[in-house]
Protein backbone atom coordinates (compact mmCIF):
# COMPACT_ATOMS: atom_id res chain seq x y z
CA UNK A 1 0.00 0.00 0.00
CA UNK A 2 1.42 3.77 -0.69
CA UNK A 3 0.40 6.71 1.05
CA UNK A 4 -2.07 9.31 -1.17
CA UNK A 5 -0.80 12.80 -1.58
CA UNK A 6 -3.56 15.94 -1.24
CA UNK A 7 -2.63 17.86 -4.74
CA UNK A 8 -4.47 16.20 -7.78
CA UNK A 9 -6.34 17.26 -11.32
CA UNK A 10 -8.39 15.26 -13.25
CA UNK A 11 -11.14 16.24 -16.04
CA UNK A 12 -13.47 14.44 -18.47
CA UNK A 13 -15.71 16.19 -21.17
CA UNK A 14 -19.25 13.94 -22.70
CA UNK A 15 -22.35 14.97 -24.76
CA UNK A 16 -25.73 14.16 -23.94
CA UNK A 17 -28.24 15.07 -26.13
CA UNK A 18 -28.00 18.72 -26.48
CA UNK A 19 -25.47 19.74 -23.88
CA UNK A 20 -21.94 19.14 -24.06
CA UNK A 21 -20.09 19.28 -20.58
CA UNK A 22 -16.94 19.19 -18.60
CA UNK A 23 -16.17 18.25 -15.25
CA UNK A 24 -12.79 19.65 -13.29
CA UNK A 25 -11.64 19.04 -10.41
CA UNK A 26 -8.32 19.63 -8.40
CA UNK A 27 -7.14 19.93 -4.98
CA UNK A 28 -4.55 21.06 -2.74
CA UNK A 29 -3.28 20.79 0.92
CA UNK A 30 -6.16 21.45 3.73
CA UNK A 31 -6.50 20.29 7.23
CA UNK A 32 -9.88 18.78 6.41
CA UNK A 33 -12.13 18.34 3.50
CA UNK A 34 -13.44 21.57 1.85
CA UNK A 35 -15.07 21.28 -1.29
CA UNK A 36 -15.80 24.06 -3.17
CA UNK A 37 -18.71 23.65 -5.82
CA UNK A 38 -18.97 26.25 -8.77
CA UNK A 39 -21.88 24.47 -10.74
CA UNK A 40 -24.49 26.25 -13.73
CA UNK A 41 -27.63 27.58 -13.15
CA UNK A 42 -30.43 25.49 -12.97
CA UNK A 43 -28.39 22.72 -12.01
CA UNK A 44 -28.29 23.63 -8.37
CA UNK A 45 -30.29 19.84 -8.12
CA UNK A 46 -26.52 18.75 -8.32
CA UNK A 47 -25.36 19.67 -5.71
CA UNK A 48 -25.93 16.80 -2.73
CA UNK A 49 -25.32 14.14 -4.46
CA UNK A 50 -21.44 15.98 -6.00
CA UNK A 51 -20.58 16.56 -2.26
CA UNK A 52 -21.95 13.08 -1.86
CA UNK A 53 -19.62 11.33 -4.24
CA UNK A 54 -16.74 13.81 -3.72
CA UNK A 55 -16.59 12.52 0.17
CA UNK A 56 -17.10 8.76 -0.45
CA UNK A 57 -13.67 9.65 -2.73
CA UNK A 58 -11.35 11.62 -0.59
CA UNK A 59 -10.77 12.68 2.93
CA UNK A 60 -8.87 15.74 3.08
CA UNK A 61 -7.92 18.54 1.05
CA UNK A 62 -9.33 21.71 -0.16
CA UNK A 63 -10.94 20.89 -3.49
CA UNK A 64 -12.30 22.51 -6.59
CA UNK A 65 -15.22 21.11 -8.54
CA UNK A 66 -16.61 22.88 -11.43
CA UNK A 67 -18.92 21.99 -14.09
CA UNK A 68 -19.30 23.95 -17.61
CA UNK A 69 -22.07 23.18 -19.35
CA UNK A 70 -23.28 24.55 -22.80
CA UNK A 71 -26.66 23.50 -24.50
CA UNK A 72 -27.70 23.91 -28.17
CA UNK A 73 -30.93 26.47 -28.92
CA UNK A 74 -33.48 24.07 -27.61
CA UNK A 75 -36.39 23.37 -29.58
CA UNK A 76 -38.97 25.48 -30.34
CA UNK A 77 -42.98 25.43 -29.52
CA UNK A 78 -45.00 28.14 -31.32
CA UNK A 79 -48.30 28.62 -29.34
CA UNK A 80 -51.70 30.15 -30.38
CA UNK A 81 -52.87 32.73 -27.47
CA UNK A 82 -56.24 31.94 -27.67
CA UNK A 83 -57.52 35.28 -25.59
CA UNK A 84 -55.48 37.62 -27.11
CA UNK A 85 -56.87 36.43 -30.59
CA UNK A 86 -60.38 37.04 -29.41
CA UNK A 87 -59.32 40.50 -27.88
CA UNK A 88 -57.77 41.91 -31.09
CA UNK A 89 -60.96 40.00 -33.25
CA UNK A 90 -63.12 41.88 -31.08
CA UNK A 91 -61.05 45.28 -31.42
CA UNK A 92 -61.02 44.81 -35.51
CA UNK A 93 -64.47 44.04 -35.42
CA UNK A 94 -64.94 47.57 -33.57
CA UNK A 95 -62.96 49.24 -35.57
CA UNK A 96 -64.15 47.87 -38.73
CA UNK A 97 -68.03 49.35 -37.62
CA UNK A 98 -66.78 52.22 -36.76
CA UNK A 99 -64.70 53.29 -39.46
CA UNK A 100 -66.46 51.07 -42.41
CA UNK A 101 -62.97 49.87 -43.70
CA UNK A 102 -62.18 46.54 -44.78
CA UNK A 103 -61.99 43.85 -42.04
CA UNK A 104 -58.61 42.64 -40.54
CA UNK A 105 -57.29 40.02 -42.28
CA UNK A 106 -56.03 36.71 -40.14
CA UNK A 107 -52.64 37.96 -41.51
CA UNK A 108 -53.14 40.68 -39.47
CA UNK A 109 -54.51 39.50 -36.52
CA UNK A 110 -51.97 37.28 -36.03
CA UNK A 111 -49.31 39.98 -36.63
CA UNK A 112 -50.47 41.94 -33.51
CA UNK A 113 -48.10 41.03 -30.42
CA UNK A 114 -49.16 38.38 -27.86
CA UNK A 115 -51.58 36.55 -29.98
CA UNK A 116 -48.47 34.21 -31.29
CA UNK A 117 -45.96 33.59 -28.94
CA UNK A 118 -42.54 30.98 -29.28
CA UNK A 119 -41.39 29.10 -26.19
CA UNK A 120 -38.61 26.30 -26.04
CA UNK A 121 -39.91 23.66 -25.40
CA UNK A 122 -39.48 22.24 -21.50
CA UNK A 123 -37.43 19.29 -20.94
CA UNK A 124 -39.16 16.13 -19.52
CA UNK A 125 -38.48 14.50 -15.89
CA UNK A 126 -37.39 11.58 -17.76
CA UNK A 127 -34.85 13.81 -20.04
CA UNK A 128 -33.64 15.99 -16.68
CA UNK A 129 -33.06 12.35 -15.11
CA UNK A 130 -30.84 11.30 -17.95
CA UNK A 131 -28.75 14.14 -17.97
CA UNK A 132 -28.58 14.37 -14.45
CA UNK A 133 -26.96 10.49 -14.63
CA UNK A 134 -24.74 11.26 -17.64
CA UNK A 135 -23.26 14.20 -15.40
CA UNK A 136 -23.22 12.07 -12.51
CA UNK A 137 -21.22 9.33 -14.24
CA UNK A 138 -18.83 12.21 -15.64
CA UNK A 139 -17.95 13.81 -12.61
CA UNK A 140 -17.08 10.32 -11.10
CA UNK A 141 -14.75 9.34 -13.85
CA UNK A 142 -12.79 12.69 -12.75
CA UNK A 143 -12.74 12.03 -9.86
CA UNK A 144 -11.40 8.71 -10.19
CA UNK A 145 -8.54 10.19 -12.35
CA UNK A 146 -8.30 12.74 -9.41
CA UNK A 147 -7.75 9.99 -7.00
CA UNK A 148 -5.28 8.22 -9.84
CA UNK A 149 -3.06 11.95 -9.74
CA UNK A 150 -2.94 11.92 -5.88
CA UNK A 151 -1.73 8.05 -5.67
CA UNK A 152 1.23 8.67 -7.70
CA UNK A 153 1.88 11.74 -6.09
CA UNK A 154 1.54 9.69 -2.87
CA UNK A 155 3.84 7.37 -4.27
CA UNK A 156 6.48 9.88 -4.73
CA UNK A 157 6.49 11.41 -1.90
CA UNK A 158 6.47 7.83 -0.03
CA UNK A 159 9.91 7.58 -1.57
CA UNK A 160 11.07 10.52 0.09
CA UNK A 161 9.80 9.76 2.93
CA UNK A 162 11.16 6.49 3.41
CA UNK A 163 15.04 7.82 2.55
CA UNK A 164 14.34 10.55 5.42
CA UNK A 165 13.84 7.83 8.05
CA UNK A 166 16.06 5.63 7.09
CA UNK A 167 18.54 8.91 7.61
CA UNK A 168 16.93 9.47 11.23
CA UNK A 169 17.66 5.74 11.62
CA UNK A 170 21.15 6.02 10.85
CA UNK A 171 21.64 9.42 12.92
CA UNK A 172 20.27 7.48 15.81
CA UNK A 173 23.00 4.66 15.67
CA UNK A 174 25.70 7.43 15.41
CA UNK A 175 24.28 9.12 18.54
CA UNK A 176 23.79 6.02 20.50
CA UNK A 177 27.49 5.33 19.71
CA UNK A 178 28.52 8.71 20.97
CA UNK A 179 26.16 8.26 24.28
CA UNK A 180 28.24 4.43 24.59
CA UNK A 181 31.60 7.00 24.89
CA UNK A 182 30.38 9.77 27.26
CA UNK A 183 31.45 8.19 29.90
CA UNK A 184 34.94 8.43 28.84
CA UNK A 185 34.65 11.79 27.78
CA UNK A 186 33.27 12.82 30.92
CA UNK A 187 36.33 10.97 33.01
CA UNK A 188 38.64 12.75 30.62
CA UNK A 189 37.48 16.19 31.16
CA UNK A 190 37.20 16.13 34.29
CA UNK A 191 40.80 14.95 35.07
CA UNK A 192 41.73 17.75 33.28
CA UNK A 193 40.20 20.42 34.97
CA UNK A 194 41.45 18.36 38.29
CA UNK A 195 44.89 18.98 37.00
CA UNK A 196 44.42 22.25 36.19
CA UNK A 197 43.05 23.31 39.47
CA UNK A 198 45.76 21.06 41.17
CA UNK A 199 48.15 23.65 39.56
CA UNK A 200 47.04 26.33 41.71
CA UNK A 201 46.75 24.50 44.78
CA UNK A 202 42.80 23.85 44.61
CA UNK A 203 41.30 20.59 46.86
CA UNK A 204 38.78 18.61 46.47
CA UNK A 205 37.06 15.90 47.92
CA UNK A 206 36.32 12.32 45.96
CA UNK A 207 33.19 11.98 47.06
CA UNK A 208 32.20 15.21 45.64
CA UNK A 209 33.68 14.91 42.75
CA UNK A 210 32.28 11.57 42.16
CA UNK A 211 28.36 13.70 42.58
CA UNK A 212 29.16 16.07 40.42
CA UNK A 213 30.79 13.56 37.51
CA UNK A 214 27.44 11.23 38.28
CA UNK A 215 25.16 14.19 38.00
CA UNK A 216 26.88 16.06 34.44
CA UNK A 217 26.33 12.39 33.06
CA UNK A 218 22.35 12.32 33.93
CA UNK A 219 21.77 15.86 32.40
CA UNK A 220 23.60 14.82 29.63
CA UNK A 221 22.00 11.42 29.40
CA UNK A 222 19.96 11.04 25.74
CA UNK A 223 19.12 7.77 25.72
CA UNK A 224 15.48 8.19 26.52
CA UNK A 225 15.34 10.54 23.74
CA UNK A 226 17.40 8.03 21.12
CA UNK A 227 14.55 5.59 22.32
CA UNK A 228 11.73 7.63 21.66
CA UNK A 229 13.05 8.68 18.16
CA UNK A 230 13.16 4.82 17.49
CA UNK A 231 9.69 4.48 18.45
CA UNK A 232 8.73 6.93 16.13
CA UNK A 233 10.48 5.71 12.93
CA UNK A 234 8.49 2.31 14.18
CA UNK A 235 4.94 3.52 14.22
CA UNK A 236 5.53 5.87 10.98
CA UNK A 237 6.78 2.56 9.04
CA UNK A 238 3.50 0.99 10.12
CA UNK A 239 1.45 4.09 9.26
CA UNK A 240 2.48 3.96 6.01
CA UNK A 241 2.33 0.57 5.44
CA UNK A 242 -1.49 0.49 7.06
CA UNK A 243 -2.39 1.91 3.46
CA UNK A 244 -4.83 4.50 5.41
CA UNK A 245 -5.07 8.16 5.04
CA UNK A 246 -2.36 9.31 7.43
CA UNK A 247 -1.74 12.44 6.95
CA UNK A 248 -2.40 13.98 10.40
CA UNK A 249 -1.04 11.18 12.22
CA UNK A 250 2.57 11.55 10.63
CA UNK A 251 2.28 15.04 11.03
CA UNK A 252 2.05 14.69 14.89
CA UNK A 253 4.28 12.24 14.65
CA UNK A 254 6.54 14.70 12.79
CA UNK A 255 6.29 16.89 15.83
CA UNK A 256 7.26 14.51 18.02
CA UNK A 257 10.68 13.84 16.00
CA UNK A 258 11.58 17.16 15.98
CA UNK A 259 10.91 17.57 20.55
CA UNK A 260 13.05 14.62 20.62
CA UNK A 261 15.75 16.49 18.12
CA UNK A 262 15.45 19.43 19.88
CA UNK A 263 16.12 17.99 23.43
CA UNK A 264 18.87 16.57 22.28
CA UNK A 265 20.64 19.76 21.03
CA UNK A 266 19.78 20.78 24.21
CA UNK A 267 21.37 17.99 25.90
CA UNK A 268 24.61 17.57 24.07
CA UNK A 269 27.50 17.57 25.77
CA UNK A 270 29.78 17.12 23.09
CA UNK A 271 30.85 18.16 19.64
CA UNK A 272 30.01 15.01 17.48
CA UNK A 273 26.87 14.36 19.32
CA UNK A 274 24.99 18.20 19.19
CA UNK A 275 26.30 17.64 15.32
CA UNK A 276 23.99 14.34 15.30
CA UNK A 277 21.56 16.36 16.48
CA UNK A 278 21.20 19.65 14.37
CA UNK A 279 20.99 16.79 11.16
CA UNK A 280 18.48 15.02 13.43
CA UNK A 281 16.77 18.33 13.23
CA UNK A 282 17.58 19.08 9.07
CA UNK A 283 15.89 15.53 8.20
CA UNK A 284 13.04 16.30 10.25
CA UNK A 285 12.16 19.46 9.26
CA UNK A 286 12.48 18.14 5.62
CA UNK A 287 10.07 15.23 7.00
CA UNK A 288 7.71 17.90 8.55
CA UNK A 289 6.97 19.60 4.74
CA UNK A 290 6.71 16.22 3.01
CA UNK A 291 3.96 14.30 5.29
CA UNK A 292 1.91 18.16 5.25
CA UNK A 293 0.94 17.04 1.54
CA UNK A 294 -0.19 13.58 2.68
CA UNK A 295 -3.98 12.76 2.94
Amino acid sequence: MTLKSMTGFGRTDGVHGDASWFWEVRSVNGRSLDLRLRLPSGLERLEAATRGLCQENLTRGNCTINLGIKREAGKMEIRLNDVALAQALTVAQRAQGLTELDPASLDTLLAMRGVVETAELEESEEEQASLTDALHSGLAAALDQLVEARAAEGERLQIVIEKQLASIEELVVRATDEVARQPDVFAARLREQIARLNDVGATFEPERLHQEALLLATKADIQEELDRLRAHVEATNELIASGQPAGRKLEFLAQEFNREANTICSKASGIEISRSGLELKTVIDQLREQVQNIE
